[in-house]
């Protein structure tokens, strides 16, 4: 799978653009997220400085992120914000839609990643849905629906990783099929 970073904001834009952020009210409502996240792109070093800097504000210094990289084309291991340095981690047994961030005093926030190339009508309706004090919703679960109801997800690499998940077809790096077929083998291992 081939994967490109939209260069055409120059990073630096980036970082001054505040973070698309929306978080659950403190409640005694523990649920699967505690919000969602709209990166403009998919690069983390551009994106994360905004977001600990909205999140410094609310909920306390942010010290840790883990992502699963089939998202991000690039997993830098540390970032720089604001004179400090945000480690990053990644994990491939991790929800690719969520976003986890670790701080020393306050602890853990799970947010839902929603696809920089999102319609605004859908991102807003999973902004708010993910923002749900109590919702036993998974990321996984919320960006399914909205691809199945709402289709304003464009995200070509969710697409092409769905395809290989589910097996794919059995074509060669060339384009070509193998001839391979997903039925189950006779007892002695010949069709």
């Amino acid at each position: 799978m081939t994967t490109t970073l939209d260069r055409t904001a120059p990073r630096d834009l980036a970082a001054e653009l505040p973070a698309r952020l929306s978080l659950t009210p403190k409640t005694t409502l523990a649920g699967q997220l505690d919000g969602a996240w709209w990166p403009r792109s998919r690069d983390l070093e551009a994106e994360l400085p905004a977001l600990a800097a909205a999140l410094d504000e609310t909920w306390g210094r942010v010290t840790r992120v883990t992502v699963n990289p089939s998202r991000w084309p690039v997993v830098p291991r540390t970032v720089a914000v604001d004179g400090r340095v945000l480690h990053v981690g990644w994990f491939t047994e991790q929800d690719p839609d969520k976003l986890i961030l670790l701080s020393y005093t306050v602890g853990r926030w799970d947010l839902l990643v929603i696809p920089p190339g999102t319609e605004p009508a859908a991102a807003s309706r999973l902004m708010a849905v993910a923002a749900i004090p109590g919702s036993v919703l998974a990321a996984g679960a919320l960006m399914a629906n909205e691809t199945v109801i709402g289709r304003g997800i464009r995200d070509t690499g969710r697409r092409e990783a769905a395809w290989e998940d589910e097996g794919g077809a059995c074509m060669s790096p060339f384009g070509e099929p193998f001839g391979r077929s997903a039925l189950p083998l006779s007892a002695n291992g010949w069709r």
